[in-house]
């Protein structure tokens, strides 16, 4: 008797081998299916070849240079023996080269690590395009130019394509002064002057990281203030530390037009007014990657701007065709793309399943300081969304951020009213991608303010300010 939850053997074809599409083929071969994955760029896709691994080791890189460079605050000194001894104080200095060169040798390392990981269970993998061909073929171009071709037949089809850096006809990259966040690994040296036009998550967190690593920024910002839509508290410590750090932040500001120069770029803005710097960076959001690959043919339904309309367990308009990760109109997290990659093939499969819930995702933005959230948010309490109470603790009452020297950062917990339970969270601190997870887990367990203080946290610890906020909740909760 078969120990799956399927009488004969499933064949599960997925197309794009990013996290999603990894975590579908992996969780699909576990089950005991026939699996086939079809990836035209390297197991791991944009995400871990161009995109999340080299930019959060990057983002390491630059904490480390800050953490050299604020040492003396904490009484660490650095210095060199000079001439008869005297002490010289040694400037920091980033090789740019070797720091890409080490960041793109990790990502092409951890593809490998997880195509041998897939091999390893029983994965066929197909390098080349792959075009679904009805909703049980996938036809792939192996050869140069695609002249060769293979069909992959499947019961079910899972759609992992990811997207891409959009690009704009009045700003077009060209890989050398006007860059796309996939092509800022080919830079020799540390630019001169970087000039981020966008200020969401990616132009964000990469204006923090080369301001860190001592580049001159400055950040083109069409909104009130950086990341917009994310906690407002939260945005306004950002922009504190960039300017701060002598980043130029320009609100409100619209670039029109980016055009290479004879030593750099000029940024001409919607006002008028220009920018000129040696670099700039591109960061003006992405676009689904489903143009050309069949999937109107099928059946399967879009958005007008081309992502894929799933549900909550990543399924198309299609029955048998399931879909994960940037491509769809879900939510554009690599680990979203993870979770949402085992839904579907548990879905399709008969095992056990858990539709997603994007109020339980928690999301992180790795500049410096860091920022988590899960959750509901405060603007979801004062728009009505959520009948919640908000409590927000500053870090700097927290003994061992002032050991750390920590000056900027807090922790917030929305509850709701009358019975107290955690609704969402939003951390502001180092290493918040870390700290957050006890309240994902108060979230999703549906945990009180109560429940969450009676936790130990280690004393000394950044932990414990999770804890004094939710025992302070308590008073406000009864009141």
């Amino acid at each position: 008797m078969s120990s799956t939850p399927f009488e004969r053997t499933q064949h599960v074809a997925v197309l794009g081998g990013g996290p999603g599409g990894y975590e579908a083929a992996l969780a699909a071969a576990q089950l005991g299916a026939e699996v086939t994955l079809v990836e035209r760029v390297g197991v791991g896709g944009s995400a871990v070849l161009t995109d999340v691994v080299p930019s959060k080791s990057l983002i390491a890189t630059a904490d480390a240079a800050v953490a050299i460079a604020e040492a003396s605050d904490l009484g660490v000194q650095f210095y060199a023996k000079g001439d008869k001894g005297k002490p010289l104080k040694p400037e920091i200095a980033i090789n740019l080269a070797a720091v890409n060169k080490r960041l793109l040798a990790l990502a092409g390392q951890q593809s490998e690590d997880m195509r041998s990981t897939l091999l390893e269970s029983g994965v066929r993998i197909l390098s080349g395009h792959g075009r679904l061909e009805g909703p049980n073929a996938i036809v792939v171009s192996t050869g140069p130019g695609g002249t060769d071709f293979d069909r992959v037949e499947a019961d079910t089809i899972v759609v992992s394509v990811g997207a891409s850096p959009r690009e704009l006809d009045t700003a077009k990259p060209d890989g050398e002064r006007i860059l796309t966040w996939t092509q800022l690994y080919d830079m020799k040296a540390l630019p001169e002057h970087l000039i981020v036009v966008g200020s969401g998550v990616t132009g964000a967190e990469f204006a923090s990281a080369y301001m860190n690593l001592g580049a001159k920024v400055t950040l083109i910002s069409s909104r009130d203030q950086v990341l917009p839509g994310e906690d407002q508290d939260a945005a306004r410590v950002l922009e504190k530390v960039f300017k701060r750090g002598g980043m130029t932040v320009l609100s409100k500001s619209r670039a029109n037009t980016v055009e290479r120069t004879e030593n750099g770029v000029l940024v001409t803005l919607s006002d008028g007014r220009t920018v000129e710097g040696s670099h700039c960076l591109m960061a003006v959001g992405s676009i689904p990657n489903t143009a050309d690959i069949g999937l109107e043919d099928v059946g399967v339904e879009l958005t007008e701007a081309g992502h894929i309309r799933v549900n909550k367990v990543a399924r198309t308009s299609v029955p048998n065709v399931y879909a994960v990760g940037d491509c769809t109109n879900f939510f554009p997290l690599a680990s979203v793309a993870s979770m949402q990659g085992r839904t579907a093939v548990f879905h399709a499969l008969g095992d056990i399943v858990i539709p997603l819930e994007k109020v339980k995702i928690t999301s992180n933005i790795f500049t410096a300081p860091e920022i988590a959230t899960v959750g509901l948010g405060e603007k979801d309490v004062e728009d009505g969304a959520a009948d919640g109470l908000v409590y927000k603790l500053p870090l700097s009452a927290n003994p061992r951020a002032k050991m750390m020297g920590i000056k900027d950062g807090f922790v917030k917990i929305i509850a709701r009213k009358g019975s107290g339970t955690v609704i969402g969270g939003v951390i502001v601190a180092p290493k918040a991608s870390e700290l957050i997870y006890p309240i994902a887990v108060a979230v999703e367990r549906r945990l009180t303010v109560d429940q969450v203080s009676r936790v130990f946290a280690a004393y000394p610890s950044l932990s414990s300010s999770i804890t004094d906020a939710s025992r302070a909740m308590h008073l406000v909760n009864i009141s």
